[in-house]
């Protein structure tokens, strides 16, 4: 018998019986839906972290931060001038695959425009702070080199300060309007775009009102918060206009930085990169060894191991489903055979042989799971919709053809081990006594 007559035997018993074929597959259904939902909801989460990640800085983004000196170095900690500009300055020289450092000076400085005033943290940086901090214009232009190199009163500010400062008002609308910063005027020369959640976006596209991103209460982290709040003006106008003064020691290469951050150009040499950094910084801090670095691998890897942790459980799940389902295809398929004994004496009395009636049987069994192992694709990728519909947000589910596939392979195993037994009882069968059965 050929193979492509055996399917053909094989779903017309299947649709001669719907219903039963219908409560065999039932398990199989409920276990690829689970197994597709639960791929589904961890992609998501995976790619709405990525992306959140690569919104405030991607991996390649390292901070440089002040850390406590051992107790045998604090009689010498004072020899060590910090974090400076001469740091930046030398991690640029000596270290090539660092291709952006961002040194900061900030100030808590109230922000005047319109009659509106409130206090924020004013930063003063240079041009690679937006390539870093992955920054992208509404309006207008970033901090140049030329504001750098003459100090001027210029300002780039976030969305969320554009609009409480100028309400209404577009960000092309804003540009070259002032600014007074402790009562010293800045012309606004940038705009950043709004970052917000997913959440807030597709509540924004639908047209629900109040779809700017709430600020960050005590019990919501916003990691755009910050972005969004930027006040921005040149490095060296930050120092002449409000840190000179507080010691006039210090100039802009020894004046202490609020942040230090670069960004590594190649992760295949991240580590490398860090270990050549570091070797920089021991010398510019004169061997004292009072700083470090913070990376986003352990955020990264604690993601993933979340991840797994959740896949596996999902995994686990949909995997017993799968088996209580194999086993409901068993039970069905043995109550067939029964049914079906003075059949298989007919056939085999004419010249089937032993093999192709256990080639039938099981070839059954896999298109009982594989319509399954489908209607529970369809299954999951619905009730994946009714989730995004219901409770959207910024982890919201993803369907993956590596989901799919997945799903429909572990059917197609269910249906093959649960299709072995019934099928090798029903090949054992003795022609003679099959015949006679009533």
């Amino acid at each position: 018998m050929s193979f492509f007559l055996a399917v053909e035997i094989s779903l017309r018993e299947i649709f001669a019986h719907k219903f039963r074929s219908f409560l065999s597959m039932l398990g199989i259904v409920l276990g690829v839906s689970s197994l597709v939902a639960t791929m589904g909801l961890t992609a998501g989460i995976e790619k709405g972290t990525k992306a959140i990640l690569q919104q405030i800085g991607g991996l390649e983004r390292v901070q440089v931060r002040p850390k406590a000196v051992e107790t045998e170095e604090v009689d010498f900690w004072m020899i060590s001038p910090g974090r400076t500009l001469t740091d930046a300055k030398a991690i640029r020289e000596s270290v090539p695959s660092v291709t952006h450092i961002s040194p900061e000076l900030r100030n808590w400085t109230p922000v005047t425009a319109g009659g509106e005033e409130k206090g924020y943290n004013v930063n003063g940086v240079f041009p690679d702070y937006s390539f870093i901090n992955s920054h992208s214009l509404a309006a207008g232009r970033f901090i140049s080199d030329l504001d750098i190199a003459n100090a001027n009163r210029v300002v780039v500010i976030g969305n969320q300060i554009a609009e409480t400062l100028f309400p209404s008002a577009s960000p092309e609308s804003i540009l070259g309007k002032t600014v007074l910063l402790q009562r010293i005027p800045y012309e606004v020369v940038g705009v950043f775009s709004l970052y917000e959640r997913e959440q807030d976006k597709v509540r924004r596209e639908r047209g629900v009102k109040s779809a700017r991103p709430a600020r960050a209460g005590k019990n919501r982290w916003d990691p755009f918060r910050q972005k969004n709040e930027s006040v921005l003006t040149p490095f060296s106008t930050m120092f002449y206009d409000f840190k000179s003064g507080a010691n006039s020691q210090h100039t802009q290469e020894t004046v202490p930085l609020e942040q230090l951050a670069f960004r590594v150009g190649d992760l295949d040499f991240f580590r490398e990169s860090i270990d050549q950094v570091r070797a920089v910084l021991d010398v510019t801090h004169r061997g004292v060894d009072d700083f470090d670095f913070d990376t986003r691998e352990d955020m990264f890897s604690q993601m993933e191991s979340s991840m797994r942790a959740t896949r596996i459980s999902g995994g686990l799940i949909a995997g017993i489903s799968l088996l209580v389902g194999g086993i409901g295809i068993t039970n069905i398929m043995l109550a067939s055979i029964s049914q079906r004994v003075r059949e298989i004496g007919i056939r085999r009395a004419i010249g089937a042989r032993a093999s192709d009636i256990f080639v039938q049987i099981l070839i059954e069994s896999v298109a009982i799971a594989l319509i399954g192992g489908a209607l529970g694709v369809c299954a999951g990728i619905f009730l994946m919709q009714v989730l995004i519909w219901v409770a959207p947000g910024e982890n919201m589910p993803v369907l993956t053809m590596q989901s799919v596939a997945l799903s429909v392979a572990f059917a197609f195993l269910a249906g093959v081990f649960s299709g072995i037994y019934p099928a090798f009882k029903a090949a054992a069968l003795d022609p003679i006594t099959a015949l006679r059965y009533e």
